[in-house]
């Protein structure tokens, strides 16, 4: 991996942001804004939530063209959707030689100013990292915590600052990304296969997980749940070749001060016990694996208090209890989007089977009275093929699924083996209650017909289908707003 480092001081750093308004190109603007560098970006004209971001640190985003690039900017950081020998932006700036270097390089490089603690994991590392960052500013650590998403705990933007001693990031395994990440703490919330444009098996996942474990310093914690079979197995393995390094368990097959019990769902809200305090915890957000994102976040902060010299006594669990009370998710993470006509709108971006079956017990455990709408893009053909059975028999908790086409990426070609409407029919045959709709974009007055007061309506996936919720909830308001 590259060895990109920025300089000691980043105020007056000229840096060019390709492909701006990404989440991860817009925490790392944050990032850097914060510490005084001059930032310009670009990308498509298509609206996204992090455009009010963006305009609020004052970055100017044009459309994509090689005259951005000047010759007296410092740096270009682009995203991985964008590659050098193509994109007109990084043609030119290796042409008058300027330095490049990809979003995950850029995030390398800030690891190795400070002590960093990388969140990794196929699902659940960016609501732990959320946690984690909360839990680190309630407990008065100097932290800066860079999630994959905004964070209503952090005033709705993707990074939060109580300090610059540590770095807590949310660290990405697909390419191998992460392999740029200097850690020296590491927490991993699973191992499972998945995109199978790159990783073929689960071997080959594990073997970049495993990775990337290795590169922690001597004596450094593994903090890993312990309810996820794939974060054991990677754990076990490190451990043959690596047996300095220090396992730290969590969930609820964990032993240890990280070991949950008594979880329950009561008045909307969860409720769980830690080993390591005798107090019960609540979670304002449904699930019991959000329950095991906050162990592991505790876990991490603890590990941290630690590596100060100091025990996570009571006023740290005090303070963490206060703080997961008040937690209220992620964008795009069981994120209400509010009430309208009767109907809770909700948006989710779950897009493995693993994870939406999870999200959707959890809902169907806190909204037990209100049938549960699931309107679903599957993401890549890759994805979607090798693991059709699972998708299939994912949605068991929904009441009704409507699907659409599958949302392809840039990076693979259409395959005509698979399709929305295949995925439909065979929710069908596995008992859950599917109807397909190939254009979400055209589907907003059939939907409403199928729609009913009390239905939670949930848009699900990582596509774009998060705009029908959004145009549904719209419309309705806008209808109860206009009644006399």
């Amino acid at each position: 991996m590259a060895d990109f480092m920025f300089p000691a001081k980043l105020a007056g750093l000229r840096v060019h942001l390709v492909g701006a308004k990404g989440t991860g190109m817009c925490a790392l603007a944050e990032f850097l804004s914060a510490r005084g560098a001059l930032l310009s970006g670009s990308d498509v004209q298509d609206s996204f939530y992090t455009d009010t971001m963006l305009a609020a640190l004052g970055v100017r985003v044009t459309e994509f063209s090689a005259t951005a690039i000047t010759p007296d900017l410092d740096l270009v950081v682009h995203s991985l959707a964008y590659q050098p020998d193509s994109h007109p932006e990084l043609v030119r700036a290796r042409e008058i030689g300027l330095p490049i270097a990809t979003y995950p390089e850029a995030l390398g490089a800030l690891s190795r100013l400070q002590d960093s603690s990388g969140i990794c994991g196929v699902h659940g590392k960016t609501t732990t990292t959320a946690m984690a960052g909360a839990l680190a500013a309630a407990s008065g650590l100097s932290v800066t915590t860079i999630a994959g998403s905004a964070v209503s705990s952090f005033g709705g933007h993707s990074i939060l600052s109580s300090g610059d001693r540590h770095l807590i990031a949310e660290t990405c395994e697909y390419r191998r990304s992460f392999l740029n990440f200097s850690p020296a703490r590491v927490l991993l919330t699973s191992v499972e296969p998945d995109h199978q444009d790159y990783y073929p098996d689960y071997e080959a996942i594990r073997t970049a997980f495993i990775e990337y474990l290795s590169r922690l310093p001597h004596g450094a914690p593994i903090i890993y749940c312990a309810d996820d079979a794939g974060a054991v197995d990677t754990v076990r393995m490190v451990s043959r070749s690596r047996p300095d390094l220090k396992p730290v368990p969590y969930g609820f097959s964990a032993s240890g001060p990280f070991r949950l019990s008594a979880f329950q769902v009561r008045g909307e809200s969860s409720w769980f016990n830690l080993d390591a305090d005798p107090g019960v915890f609540s979670l304002r957000v449904p699930g019991r694996h959000l329950a095991l994102d906050a162990a592991g976040a505790l876990a991490l902060c603890a590990s941290i208090i630690e590596d100060e010299g100091r025990v996570p006594g009571p006023d740290f669990y005090q303070s963490a209890r206060l703080a997961l009370s008040e937690f209220r998710g992620s964008k795009r993470r069981a994120e209400i989007l509010g009430e309208a006509g009767g109907i809770l709108f909700m948006d989710d971006y779950a897009h493995h089977p693993s994870a939406i079956r999870l999200t959707l017990k959890g809902l169907r455990e806190f909204y037990p009275n209100r049938r549960l709408v699931v309107d679903f893009m599957s993401h890549t053909y890759s994805r979607t093929k090798a693991l059709f059975d699972d998708f299939a028999s994912a949605f068991s908790d929904a009441h009704l699924v409507i699907a659409h086409r599958i949302y392809a990426s840039a990076r693979e070609e259409p395959d005509p083996t698979v399709s929305g409407e295949l995925l439909a029919d065979a929710m069908s045959r596995a008992g859950t209650d599917a109807v397909y709709l190939d254009s979400h974009e055209d589907a907003a007055d059939r939907v409403t017909g199928l729609l009913k007061p009390g239905d939670l309506f949930l848009t699900m996936g990582a596509g774009d289908n998060w705009k029908l919720g959004a145009e549904l909830f719209k419309r309705l308001s806008n209808a109860k707003d206009a009644r006399p």
